[in-house]
């Protein structure tokens, strides 16, 4: 009995010194691929390009074209195989003039943004007396009928959070609250942007209509007109205002996710899927929402195929052509679904270029031996890895991970995120060099590591 059990011990260590022995290699490589990225990673440049020679990328429009001819050059230009892309349609949605003003004894200029998927005014413009809401709640809770020719106008203000969290909270306010200003009879809607600047500059995004209400314009004030029709309401006397949003829609627009691979050396049909979205709003030039998403993934993976050899896996980026409006994830998915079995991974960057502090994992995978090794990969990076476990993994992935795919979530800084997207401030000047390598190092590590180990992240009753 002692012999058998030192015989099993001995196998024991034996294995474990195995396994020591072949993550050795792993975490070198991934740390290397981390200090790489942190001496200078291909992102910044690539951000560069995309801003300077596209600028705005509205999904559906010309830009949106050159952006996917601009994609198709840059993944091969840095020599990813396979490049090519996948189109699909859309309904695009076109900004026209825009305006806003304070009518009768005081007029003045408001600042707005129409959202996208707005209908228009009617020509001349909505004109009307306010009915103002200082929280969504308040106008919910306004009965049926109450706002019937009014312009409905909620200034609930936006909570700063370093998750992002505050933005998830205030999102019904703009996708929702048209169409329940327009149940209880409102002819129009303005929102206070959600966003968490001081300035005069509104955010724009994307609204929802529902089946069971009007369609009726609606528009987004910037953080300052909104507390300033706060004290105009104050005093005590009727305020209207002036709406007026041209716009149009385009059914059966184009639009195309782009796609480059690392092919892997052993197991190409073993898949990792990151990316960004190529797509923006017209405001600014889409430097953090999402072109530094775009050229974080496809900075991590350029450092991956510069490698004397490809990891196992085949790692593949995506440039999505439509999240702002929605259309690439669902498209994406749904020409993957017979792939989904072998796709290992999947995890999106969509939340500008500050830095990362906690990684997600699939549930119950943190304490496997590849992800031990990342996390002390991640270490001197100032992440840590999360134990909750990972749920959405960006808009573009939520299909993939519908279909059983095994998803990251990279939590970044999001404390000035919403200072800055969605408005005529999302441009280049904002994004911070070396906090975005921190992001490339993080990327490149985590998707070297899953490419390279064979770790299988996919719950037991999941796998194929």
């Amino acid at each position: 009995m002692r012999l058998a059990l030192a015989a099993s011990a001995a196998l024991v260590l034996a294995a474990a010194a195995t396994s020591s022995a072949n993550a050795q290699p792993l975490a070198d490589t991934a740390a290397a691929l981390r200090d790489k990225a942190l001496a200078g990673s291909p992102a910044y440049p690539v951000l560069e390009s995309l801003t300077t020679e596209i600028g705005a990328r509205p999904a559906g429009s010309a830009a949106q074209r050159r952006a996917m001819e601009w994609g198709v050059a840059k993944l091969k230009a840095l020599g990813f195989q396979n490049v090519h892309t996948e189109p699909f349609t859309i309904t695009a949605w076109v900004r026209g003039p825009e305006s806003a003003e304070v009518t009768g004894v005081n007029p003045q200029h408001l600042a707005i943004l129409g959202l996208g998927g707005s209908v228009p005014t009617p020509a001349g413009g909505v004109e009307a007396e306010i009915a103002l809401f200082h929280t969504y709640a308040d106008l919910l809770a306004a009965p049926m009928g109450s706002l019937k020719g009014k312009i409905a106008v909620v200034t609930e203000a936006m909570v700063r959070t370093q998750d992002g969290s505050g933005y998830g909270a205030a999102n019904p306010i703009r996708r929702s609250g048209a169409s329940e200003a327009a149940k209880r009879g409102a002819v129009a809607y303005l929102c206070r942007s959600l966003a968490t600047n001081e300035n005069r500059l509104p955010h724009t995004g994307a609204l929802d209509y529902t089946p069971d209400a009007p369609k009726i314009p609606a528009a987004a004030l910037s953080v300052v007109d909104a507390e300033q029709l706060d004290r105009m309401v104050a005093l005590g006397k009727p305020v209207r205002v002036k709406l007026s949003l041209d716009s149009h829609t385009v059914p059966n627009a184009p639009a195309w996710n782009v796609v480059g691979e690392v092919v892997g050396r052993e197991k190409p049909d073993q898949i990792i899927v990151i990316g960004g979205h190529l797509d923006s709003w017209d405001p600014g030039t889409g430097a953090i929402d999402d072109g530094a998403g775009v050229a974080i993934t496809v900075g991590a993976a350029k450092l991956i195929n510069d490698l004397p050899a490809h990891p196992k896996r085949t790692v593949r980026v995506v440039m999505f052509g439509s999240e702002e409006m929605d259309g690439s994830g669902e498209a994406y998915a749904k020409a993957h679904a017979a792939e989904a079995p072998h796709i290992v991974l999947t995890g999106e960057s969509d939340e500008g270029a500050d830095p990362i502090w906690s990684l997600a994992l699939p549930k119950g995978t943190a304490d496997l031996p590849a992800m031990k090794t990342l996390a002390n990969v991640l270490a001197p990076l100032k992440i840590f890895v999360d134990r909750a476990p990972s749920r959405f993994g960006g808009s573009d992935v939520v299909g993939l991970v519908m279909q059983g795919v095994p998803v990251i979530d990279y939590h970044q800084d999001a404390t000035r995120y919403f200072d800055i997207h969605h408005s005529a401030d999302d441009t280049l000047d904002k994004v911070d060099r070396p906090k975005m390598d921190q992001n490339v190092a993080a990327w490149a590590a985590l998707v070297y590591v899953v490419a390279e180990s064979d770790v299988d992240l996919r719950p037991a009753a999941a796998k194929p």
